[in-house]
């Protein structure tokens, strides 16, 4: 019989969450239900870079939660901002009616964002706003008399969230197989990642610009220019494993846009509020589109919220073409704008401006960077590839098991070195939040290396 204690303590820690916590009835999202309910990963409390377990161990952070807690934990100016907001007034209507935190929200997002983008549209989440932008675009050229404007292009490994919209656009085949066609008259770019030119990219990699030139001559080849919508893009590809474009591909893609005419949409559901150690990607990279999506950060995942932000000129074509007192755009959500989240929303846009969050992690980057890519050269490890606080570690799959490497390590950081990770199919995504410190990092880190060295076999 095997006598190891941790044995013993992992068996006693899994009984004793299954005894206190009846997991039956909730219909987990992105999990496998039948495995986690076998053996459960139970947060119960969360503060700065850490979170709590249901056996009272601190857990490393290393995903921000879900990309989205970039402030830290329990940040108290939120909380304190959150429960004010429901002490005053817990819901206002957004249809016909309105409440001066949304528009003092709109305002605070409307100045961090690029010079040019300021309508603010609100929703509840990535996926809202990814579906609203859509609409959004195809309206907008209805709007102005130009109604072939029917197609939408995505990119292959693209994630714009689960709504049919989202879906369609997006180029996760896992994410689609199960709903059949979610929208006509979509199609995709092939993405950037070439592992074989770039492994190893410190931060933008050197070769792949002139596949953004496929755009122009092959799907608007293809299609007919005149046809196409807009592209939607997310700067850096998040979750199938940051995939980080060349340099000078996203220049090419505006480019191409401003030619036909083209509405160029960024998705920063991601790399919004400070993960590329600026505001938005679109800072980063010097490229602004008509539209960006965003969400997560934008209240520090406190209450849920997302957004449009729209360029001026989007915003006064609707308003120009519209009959007096018509509705100008046929869309919104119960919950847009919902007074919680527009608190927390403020609260937090100040947070990272006060405190000089962009500007610590766009610090912290290069350190960040030199640890992740001290995997190199380590057991089953592929490639490593960064930008800012982020980065994807690709390790080589079991044969004939794909994706279970990567949980394995997934597994063994949680149980045996209390650190949080990502993992998408065989890649490890690590997206921290931006408070953390050098120490941390390298933490960080070191786990993930020692589950891997101990993988030898």
């Amino acid at each position: 019989m095997n006598q190891n204690p941790q044995v013993f303590q992992t068996i006693f820690q899994t009984i004793f969450v299954l005894m206190t916590t009846d997991t039956t009835h909730y219909w987990m999202p992105f999990t496998a239900n039948r495995q986690f309910k076998a053996r459960p990963r139970m947060m119960k409390s969360a503060a700065g870079m850490y979170y709590t377990t249901d056996d009272d161990r601190q857990i490393l952070d290393g995903t921000a939660g879900l990309w989205c807690v970039n402030a830290g934990h329990g940040h108290p100016k939120i909380i304190e901002s959150v429960i004010r907001q429901a002490e005053t007034m817990d819901f206002a209507p957004p249809f016909q009616m309105g409440h001066p935190a949304a528009f003092d929200a709109a305002r605070s997002l409307a100045e961090m964002a690029p010079k040019g983008l300021n309508r603010i549209f609100f929703c509840n989440s990535g996926s809202e706003a990814v579906d609203t932008a859509l609409k959004m675009a195809l309206a907008y050229h209805r709007m102005r008399g130009d109604s072939l404007r029917t197609r939408l292009i995505g990119r292959e490994r693209g994630y714009h969230g689960v709504g049919f919209g989202g879906i369609a656009v997006g180029g996760i085949a896992g994410n689609r197989k199960h709903f059949g066609p979610a929208l006509p008259g979509v199609d995709h770019l092939r993405h950037p990642l070439d592992i074989p030119r770039n492994a190893y990219s410190r931060g933008l990699p050197e070769h792949g610009a002139e596949i953004a030139d496929e755009f122009e001559q092959r799907l608007l080849a293809l299609h007919d220019p005149t046809t196409v919508a807009a592209l939607i893009v997310e700067p850096v590809q998040g979750s199938t494993g940051v995939i980080v474009p060349p340099k000078g591909y996203l220049q090419k893609l505006r480019t191409i846009c401003d030619k036909y005419g083209i509405l160029l949409i960024f998705d920063e559901v991601i790399t919004g509020f400070g993960r590329l150690g600026t505001a938005f990607a679109a800072d980063y990279f010097g490229v602004v589109p008509d539209m960006i999506c965003c969400a997560k950060g934008l209240t520090n995942a406190v209450v849920p919220m997302g957004a449009v932000i729209a360029k001026q000129s989007i915003h006064d074509t609707f308003m120009d073409a519209a009959p007096e007192n018509a509705i100008e755009f046929y869309h919104g959500y119960t919950y847009s704008g919902h007074p919680l989240a527009c608190a927390a929303s403020i609260a937090t846009l100040d947070v990272y401006q006060s405190e000089k969050l962009f500007a610590r992690a766009a610090l912290m980057a290069p350190a960040f960077e030199a640890a992740a890519h001290s995997l190199r050269g380590l057991p089953h490890v592929k490639d490593v590839r960064n930008l800012g606080l982020v980065c994807g570690i690709e390790l080589e799959p079991i044969p004939g098991k794909p994706t279970a490497r990567a949980y394995e390590v997934f597994e063994r950081c949680f149980w045996e070195e209390n650190v949080l990770i990502r993992t998408t199919g065989d890649i490890i995504a690590l997206s921290p939040p931006l408070i953390i410190d050098e120490e941390q990092i390298n933490r960080l880190i070191a786990a993930i290396s020692k589950v891997l060295v101990s993988m030898i076999k």
